[in-house]
């Protein structure tokens, strides 16, 4: 991130189109499983009906429930169903009447969270149901939130509670550390040279560490 680039200018939303398999279709994530890769076009009638065909499937069927990639192959066909229909109500209508609104909503959001989330889903490092209620929050405290459940083992029940806590108003950082997390915390492990080199750059110039890390990241082009 670079120093003249504001919190609020980071997408927080998907960029790539709705339904494109992005990360699905990733092999350094999916694998040999990216070749199996659906896309779901809103704007066609074909591609809308196996979206529609897709979603009943995941909301009726037990197979693929533990299955990152699967769940994130429901929630593409769940949003690109919402596009090509134009709303919750008729893309559940279009799906069948044992699917929810409810249910078409939660996962649409999910396909709606930014890349970089979206991949520790798939790679399983954040629960599906934990990504559900990330997804009800906006903005970066989606990132405040994700990150959290990463770097702080935060429960299903924490993020579900937190999200619930932030979409009331409350600020992100105060929600967090009411659930026992220090917000910006991160454990970091660094070659002993570069440590020592930190540690000692630290006390020179009467820093933290974690500021110094900061600086070195803001002047840095690259983030």
């Amino acid at each position: 991130m670079t120093a003249d680039r504001g919190d609020d200018e980071i997408p927080a939303d998907r960029e790539s189109p709705v339904g494109e398999p992005v990360i699905r279709g990733d092999e350094a994530i999916a694998g040999q499983r990216a070749e199996e890769a659906v896309e779901f076009d809103p704007a066609d009638p074909e591609s809308l009906q196996r979206a529609a065909e897709t979603v009943r499937a995941f909301a009726t069927e037990t197979v693929g429930s533990e299955d990152n990639i699967y769940m994130l192959r429901g929630s593409a066909a769940c949003a690109a169903l919402v596009r090509g229909e134009g709303s919750y109500k008729a893309a559940a209508e279009r799906a069948g009447e044992d699917v929810t609104v409810a249910f078409i909503r939660k996962w649409a959001r999910v396909h709606d969270l930014p890349r970089a989330v979206r991949r520790h889903v798939a790679t399983g490092e954040i629960a599906p149901t934990a990504a559900k209620h990330i997804a009800r929050v906006s903005g970066p405290a989606r990132y405040d939130l994700a990150w959290a459940t990463l770097d702080h083992d935060l429960t299903v029940r924490d993020v579900r509670s937190i999200a619930s806590e932030i979409g009331k108003g409350a600020d992100p950082a105060v929600a967090l550390r009411e659930h026992g997390v220090d917000p910006g915390t991160v454990r970091v492990a660094l070659p002993m040279d570069t440590y020592r080199t930190l540690r000692r750059e630290a006390a020179t110039s009467g820093q933290t560490p974690g500021d110094i890390v900061a600086e070195a990241l803001a002047e840095d082009e690259a983030f």
